[in-house]
Order: C-alpha cells, then structure tokens, then sequence
C-alpha cells in the first residue's frame, strides 16, 4: 500500500485522512511485530549489530601487533574493510557520510602502511593529503599519541600526562579516579598503565609515518570562553608539565604501589564481564597494560581480552569489521516495550522467554556506581550480554517499563520478575541527582573541571543528568503507578523544564539528537500526567513540526552536535520520523497534519518484509568523538510509533463517526 507519496519529490507530501491511514496501519504493524518475533534468539533475546567508525578496526590491527599477531589473516580483513571505508574526502569519518577525522584517519593510514600499502597508492596519497590538512599528527588525540608512542611514531614526553598515582588519590580530590565516568575510568586506568611503562613495539622503516608531520602544526585545545575557565584551564596544563618533569627526573616513590593498585583495580572488574567495561577501548587497553604489567599472553586474564574483543568480530568473507560491544539487554528490553504496545498478549510464549532472559541478566552485586551512591541497594541491568560493574539508568529503565507490562504463567519466574522489579526499582530511584536527573552509570559525577584536563578530549570526563534518561525514568515510573505528584517526580519534571531550549526542543545525549531528547522529554512528562496544554510543550511540538522534511518524515545528522544550528535537520530516516511522531504524540498531536504526513511515510517506505532500512546513523557514544548505527532501531522504532499513531488516528476517527451520528 503506498499512501501519500508526492508527485512532486519537490513539494511536500499532502496528508492522507486519517481513515485512509488507519486502513493502513493494521497490516504495516503486523508486517513488522512478526519480523521482529521471527528475530527472537531460542533463549529470548534479541540483538543486532551495532556499527562504530574504522577507528575500531585501526585499533585491533594495532593490538594484533602488539602482540605479535599482525601476519594472522584477520589483520589483512581488517585492512581491507578500512580501505573501504575511506571517504571520499580522503579521510575517516566517525560516522557514515561525515567530515574527514584527523584521529581517525591518522590511524588508518598508519595501519595500512603497516599492512603493506604503498604510500604512492592513489588512496594513501590522499589520505596523507587530507591529514596534513587538517594539522596532522599534532592534532589527533591523546589515545592517538598514546598509541603512535607505543609503536614509536611519537614521542612519549609529548603524550599528555596519565600517571596512574591518580588511582590512589582520595575521592574528595578534584581530579580522583572516582569523579570521572565509569567509561573514563575503564580507559584510563590500563592506558596509565601503559603511561608509565611506555611498552614499544618496533615497526619496520616502510611503516613509519614521518610524512604526517606538519611543520609548525599544534595540538588542538579547545579553550573556554570564560576568564576563569581559561585560567584553571592553564592551571591544569601547569600541572601536567609538572608531572612530566617529575617523571623526567624519576621522583615517582608511588609508582610501584600505583602500578599494583591499577593492576588490582582491572583485574576485578574482569570478574562476571565480557573483557572490561564489555566495550572496545577499555578491552583494548586492558589487554596491553597487563601484558606490559608482565603477564603472558595466555594468562587467563589477558587470554579474555583477547578472546572478549574477538567475540565483537563481524566476518565478511573477505574483510572484517569490529562492534564497539553488544547490545543484547537494550534490544531485548526495547524490543519487548515495542511489541507490547503493539498489542502483542502480554502472556505470549515470546514476552515470557524474554521476560526469563532478562531477570536473568539482573545486576546482584555491587559495581562502580556504589562509590557516588554509597547508600543505594544492587539492582538494575547493564547494556551487553555480561558487565555486572556498570548497570546504568537507561537499561534498568526500560528494561522495568516491559517487566510491568507482561503477564508471567510461571509461577516461580513471577515471583523472580517481581523481585527483580523491586530491587531494580530501587536501585534507580536511589540514582536520582540532586538537580532531579538522571545519569547513565554514576550519581554525582559533573565536576566541569575535569572537561578541562590533557587527557579529556574524549569528551565524557563526566557523567551528568541527561535529558532523554530522565524522560526514559518518568516513563518506566508511569508503569509502576506513579503520578505527576510524587516529590521524585516533581524534581525530574523541574529538572526538564529547566533543560529545556528555548525553540522548545531538549537536547538528546544518548541518541541523535534534539529530536531524540524531545521525543523522550514530551513521552516521559505525558505518561506521568504532566498538563501537556501548557505553553512550553506546545512550543516543543511546534518545534518538532517545524522540523519535518517535504517527503513527510524527520531526520538530524550527527553535524548537530557539532553545530546546534543544525539541530533537527537531516535526511529522513525511519528512526528519527519515529522519534518525532511519538513527541508529537505526547504532545497531544496525534491527529495533526504532521502526524498524518509523518506515517504516510513510514508507511510508503515500509518494506514487504516489515522492516525500514535507516543508512544514516542515529545513535551517540560521545557527543563530537564517537557515534553509532544500532540496526534494531529501524526495525523496532517505527513499530513503536505506528502503534501509538494507530490509537491516536483511532480515536480521532471514532470521535469524527460518533460526531456524525449524532448530527
């Protein structure tokens, strides 16, 4: 069924009635909850691949190397997936279709010449081209100096400072290993290790990339714009040539006692984990510090990493590509969200595997989190398949949102779901920041200054209140029975109103980007009761309508984190004209023009199997350094909101027939 399709790709698409759509709806929502239940795994998961940039790859060629594993088969895959991931810009993107990215790119241009790719090659001329354009070798970042230092393309005394005597500083110092996020710390603390020892793995003279040099070029700092921030800034740069000088001189009498601290710190939390932290960069790092640390390669705890970072593998026949981790909880719990509202029987075989899945992935033991919420009881949920250290906001919620909803014919597994229920409701309300928000993995962690040090510019020294985790919360608590009049309630619906910009929209964190943090914001405040007549969320809607492309759907290029004033504009994609409906939904706009226009499109672009196909990203690691593709999301997303669509249609169409009856 096509259903509102311009003729003119140049005008925009007039908006079907909302009977003509409704017709539609039915059959478009079967089509896609029976593929999404064909993907169920026999042990009642789900999960799909999540998609990083090339940089991944650059880097396990490079950990392969460092352990004297570059000649295996799979490093020549990796090459040959990373040439073509070139851009046609000469460079490396960190996201499908965006501007060349001098880290990114440096190290691929590094990796293939070490896999033998002639520097005169068409692609590397250009590459080399591009890199020097934009600042070279001083301009990447500290993991890119750190690791051309390890294989002895930059000097270490220029790397910025890590010295791991910060895992043994007290936590109420500023710059301790316990005020930065739980992700920092899972890459700082080996990458420390690697600091202080400075393993070097030779690479043969053709390797060497002295060509990327460029004379005069400076690394990239990005300076405050407040007089203050540019003096604590210069501060902290003081203290890093300090330590510097110190390391130069040999006054380190800490430096065994930090050395055996950081080695502890790692080891435990490799415990009940896929590598540390289950993500790329930290099982990386981890396995070079403990083989420099002195371990063997076959030693229990390097052989994981190494066996952790080969499970993320995509083989391609003829190339290879790596998954920064899995997704497998976050799937499953969205998954299992979107069929529900659907219309799937909550007592359905499928809902009940998924349900057992779950509790059986509950976090029971005490993690990272603990340091910021000393009080809080164990509970929650993390994002892959085993990382009992880092439960975080985001997964508990929704894993809780679909655990309210199902209906368990097993007795015992009832009582477990209800349990898990209880603890990992508590855990979470025990989460909530003092500014009435919630975080991804810690409780307190914003100190600003640590934005300002060497090492940061990763950009997620800090974990604070996000806009779309707290919309994600106000959501779940719907399901437990809360209402707009509970005092938690009240300090996250401030916290949002406080967030809020001024055209209306919220910032989105975890998903891209200002139509994501809108979508959850207006999803969140409408489920808890919140009047959604009020002046500031018709503004939000108002601003998700302004959005709307000519063929009828929403997109937002991962460019807007970069520049705010390309907030809300993009090619379309099936995800972000899902995200956006449901906000208009929330908003009370379920029957406007938009919204008639917004499922014409889902509709039309529907495929006969039931899916979507999104090639844009749409998903964030790191605002400005590392991004996503999940490909669940236009498989469950669009779902999601063509169900909420059909209500809203729905009711708009029985209250138009009962308005003619009665005429």
């Amino acid at each position: 069924m096509s259903v509102g399709r311009a003729a003119d790709r140049g005008a925009p698409n007039s908006a079907p009635s909302a009977p003509t759509l409704v017709a539609g709806l039915d059959p478009a929502i079967e089509r896609a909850r029976e593929r999404l239940l064909g993907l169920q795994h026999e042990d009642g998961h789900w999960r799909d691949e999540i998609e990083g940039d090339a940089v991944l790859e650059a880097e396990y060629v490079l950990l392969l190397h460092f352990f004297g594993r570059a000649h295996e088969p799979r490093a020549e895959k990796l090459g040959e997936y990373l040439r073509r991931q070139q851009g046609p810009h000469g460079g490396w993107s960190l996201y499908h279709g965006g501007p060349p990215d001098v880290s990114s790119s440096t190290k691929a241009y590094f990796v293939l010449k070490l896999l033998g790719d002639s520097p005169d090659a068409p692609h590397m001329v250009r590459a080399r081209e591009t890199i020097r354009s934009l600042g070279g070798v001083e301009a990447t970042n500290t993991y890119t100096k750190i690791y051309l230092a390890i294989f002895g393309q930059y000097p270490w005394e220029r790397c910025p400072a890590i010295p791991p005597e910060m895992v043994l500083l007290p936590d109420g110092f500023h710059v301790s290993l316990n005020a930065m996020s739980s992700w920092s710390r899972g890459i700082f603390v080996p990458l420390s290790v690697i600091w202080a020892l400075r393993p070097l793995r030779v690479v043969p003279d053709y390797a060497a990339i002295p060509e990327l040099f460029v004379d005069g070029g400076r690394p990239r700092v990005e300076v405050p714009d407040a007089p203050l921030g540019r003096a604590i800034q210069a501060a902290i740069y003081g203290v890093d040539r300090g330590i510097k000088t110190i390391e130069r001189l040999g006054l380190t009498p800490l430096r065994r006692k930090a050395l055996a601290a950081a080695e502890r710190w790692i080891r435990e939390r490799l415990e009940q984990s896929d590598g540390l932290g289950a993500i790329f960069p930290a099982i990386v790092n981890a396995a070079m510090a403990l083989r420099a640390l002195g371990l063997h390669p076959e030693h229990p705890h390097v052989r994981g990493q190494l066996e952790a970072l080969e499970g993320l593998e995509i083989d391609l026949g003829d190339a290879m590509k790596i998954q920064p981790c899995h997704s497998p909880v976050w799937d499953t719990a969205n998954t299992l969200s979107v069929l529900l509202t659907s219309g799937l029987d909550p007592s359905h075989e499928a809902c009940e595997r998924a349900a057992r899945w779950l509790v059986d992935h509950e976090v029971r033991r005490v993690g990272d989190w603990r340091t910021g919420n000393p009080e809080g009881p164990v509970g929650g949920w993390y994002f892959e398949y085993a990382n009992e250290f880092y439960p975080d906001c985001d997964d508990t919620a929704e894993v809780l949102s679909c655990l309210a909803r199902v209906r368990v014919r097993d007795r015992t597994l009832r009582e477990r779901v209800a349990a898990a229920r209880r603890r990992g409701l508590a855990w979470l309300l025990s989460m909530q920041n003092r500014d009435g928000g919630w975080a991804a993995f810690d409780r307190g962690c914003d100190l600003e200054v640590l934005t300002l040090v060497p090492f940061a510019d990763h950009n997620a020294m800090i974990d604070p209140s996000c806009e779309d985790i707290t919309g994600r919360v106000l959501t779940m608590l719907s399901y437990e029975g809360w209402d707009v009049g509970d005092p938690v309630v009240q300090r996250a619906v401030r916290y949002l109103h406080a967030t809020q910009q001024p055209d209306g929209s919220w910032f989105g964190r975890w998903g891209c980007n200002y139509i994501y943090g809108t979508w959850l914001a207006l999803s969140g405040l409408s489920a808890i009761g919140v009047d959604m007549a009020a002046e500031r969320y018709r503004r939000a809607a108002d601003w998700l309508a302004s959005c709307q492309n000519d063929d009828g759907g929403w997109g937002e290029s991962l460019a807007s984190y970069d520049d705010p004033a390309l907030k809300g504009i993009g090619p379309s994609t099936a995800t972000q004209t899902a995200w956006a409906l449901l906000g208009l939904v929330a908003a009370g706009r379920g029957e406007s023009e938009a919204v008639r226009r917004g499922v014409a499109y889902l509709l039309d672009t529907q495929r006969d199997d039931g899916t979507w196909d999104d090639p844009h990203w749409t998903g964030t690691g790191f605002p400005r350094v590392f991004y996503l593709r999940y490909h669940m999301y236009d498989d469950y997303f669009p779902l999601l909101a063509l169900a909420r669509c059909r209500d809203a249609l729905g009711r708009a169409v029985e209250a138009d027939r009962d308005e003619r009856a009665a005429s």
